[in-house]
Formats: C-alpha cells, sequence, structure tokens
C-alpha cells in the first residue's frame, strides 16, 4: 500500500490549527505592540510601551492576578476533596447509586449564567431566601457588599457549578481500576481507611493530577461568575484577570493594552501550571 501523499491528510487539521490558535496568538502579539484604542484605532507600532506600563503602572493587573490565584486555587481543592468523595461514595455498592451519579451531575448541566443569575437572587442580602434562614439565628452576612465574603460567594458559586466535572472525571478514573489490589489488600486484613490511603489514592494519582490540572485551566479564565455576580465589586474585591482585562479591552477600549495584559497572563499561566503539574507529580507518583 503506497502512503506516498499521506501527510495531506494532516493538511486540514493543521489549517484548522493555524486558523483558531496560531494566527489569533500571533495577532495578539502584534496587537499588544500597538497603541489601538477608542481614539487611535489602528496597529501603529509603539514597541514595548504597553509591556512597560504594566510591569511598572498597573498594580491594578497584579491585584487581580494574585486574587485569581487564590479564587482558582480554593475551588479547585474544594472541588477536589468534594468530587472525590462524591465519586468514592458512588463508587463503593450504595443503594440508588445511578440515580446519585445523575443527580451529582446536574448543576454541571446548567447554564452557568442562568445560575448564577439564580445565586444572586439567593445571596440577596435583603429579599433573599439565605439571610432569611440564618435572620432566624441572629445572622445576617452581606454576601455581595462586603469585600472578604463576596470572595467566598463566588467560590460557593463556583464549586457547586464545577464540582460535578471533578466528580465525573474521578468517578470514571475509580471505575478504571483493577480489582486485584483491592482483594490483595481485602486478604491481608486492611481497614477500608488504608485501602483508601494506601491503594485508592495512589493509584488514582495519575487521573488526580489530570483533573485538578484541567480545572485549574479553566478556573483560571473565572468570568462570568464574577461578571454576574458581583461585577467585580465591592470596589475590586473580588475583580479577576479575565474581568479585568475585559474593562480594559472592551469598556475603556484600550485594545493594545488588554492585548499585553492577555498575552503577558497566558505566559504566566503556561509556566505556573507547568510548575504546577511538575510539583504533583513529584508529589503523588513517589515510586
Amino acid at each position: 500500500m503506497n502512503f506516498k501523499h499521506k501527510y495531506f491528510f494532516l493538511f486540514p487539521g493543521l489549517f484548522v490549527l493555524i486558523g483558531i490558535l496560531i494566527f489569533p496568538i500571533i495577532f495578539v502579539v502584534r496587537l499588544s505592540l500597538s497603541g489601538w484604542n477608542s481614539y487611535n484605532p489602528g496597529l501603529d507600532f509603539i514597541g514595548l510601551e504597553n509591556y512597560i506600563r504594566l510591569f511598572t503602572d498597573d498594580p491594578r493587573f497584579w491585584e487581580s492576578f494574585f486574587r485569581l490565584s487564590f479564587l482558582s486555587v480554593t475551588t479547585v481543592i474544594l472541588q477536589y476533596v468534594i468530587g472525590f468523595a462524591l465519586a468514592h461514595m458512588v463508587w463503593k455498592d450504595i443503594k440508588f447509586k445511578r440515580f446519585f451519579r445523575v443527580l451529582f451531575l446536574i448543576p454541571m448541566m446548567t447554564t452557568p449564567v442562568i445560575m448564577t443569575v439564580i445565586w444572586r437572587t439567593f445571596f440577596h442580602e435583603s429579599l433573599g431566601p439565605v439571610n432569611d434562614i440564618l435572620s432566624n439565628f441572629g445572622f445576617s452576612p452581606k454576601w455581595l457588599t462586603d469585600p472578604v465574603i463576596a470572595k467566598f460567594t463566588v467560590i460557593i458559586v463556583e464549586v457547586w457549578q464545577w464540582t460535578p466535572f471533578m466528580f465525573l472525571l474521578l468517578l470514571a478514573g475509580l471505575l478504571s481500576l483493577p480489582k486485584e489490589p483491592f482483594l490483595a489488600a481485602a486478604i491481608d486484613g486492611a481497614s477500608p481507611v488504608r485501602k483508601f490511603i494506601y491503594v485508592t489514592f495512589p493509584l488514582m494519582a495519575p487521573i488526580s493530577i489530570g483533573a485538578i490540572i484541567i480545572r485549574l485551566i479553566e478556573a483560571s479564565k473565572i468570568m462570568d461568575t464574577v461578571y454576574v455576580l458581583t461585577s467585580g465589586g465591592p470596589g475590586t474585591s473580588t475583580e479577576t484577570s479575565s474581568f479585568y482585562i475585559f474593562i480594559k479591552g472592551l469598556r475603556e477600549f484600550q485594545m493594545g493594552y488588554a492585548a499585553s495584559m492577555s498575552f503577558t497572563y497566558l505566559i504566566i499561566m503556561i509556566i505556573s501550571l507547568t510548575i504546577i503539574a511538575k510539583v504533583l507529580t513529584k508529589l503523588l507518583l513517589k515510586e
């Protein structure tokens, strides 16, 4: 069989890759080197002025970045712990486990923006049902107007929305585990806790690393929840990098500067996630 022209079959996928990934990145880099704004829409070259401004004269970007880091790491840790617990529970022989599998996936099936609007109604300080219940116990938290509590409100919504995704990945991993190590542990008289610590968790390490990295990538782009729930407020207490870039680019129309922030953010996230993946690999995949 002649495979002389086999590489021609790669061209359709290569063209799609160039069109949706490589070209946009190249254009963003070029745009970041321009002064494109609402008064001067064009790709006039200004060198590294946008990057100099970003690193020397815009602490708000770095504040939003560290705030995003806190939100994304906290949400992913909670999603992993809760998702693993739910997956482990459904993995065992319990009654109605098929019902619970579907039930736990419902939050992920809903539209994030619509559910965030519903959560905003729940957390309304005077009309929401949450404070209506808590007021009977003498509590009335300012869920959306207190700078500290607002962060945890965003975390609650994100954890509720995306824990099912973590649950799904981890459940698939649990269902694919070999039975022999568990039979050997049972013969040795290992307790359920020891089985989990010394058998289940180590076997799940590769899948856990993949699930955590996937969720960190998605969590690092938190935008819709913040936009609908708090609009970055109160003040800038819940403003993330994505939301700040949105403000600069699509509200103030500083397109060149927004592009420089986007490219800088991309590089930082690639480096950060690479380091996190290596650290997790060393911690969880010990020989």
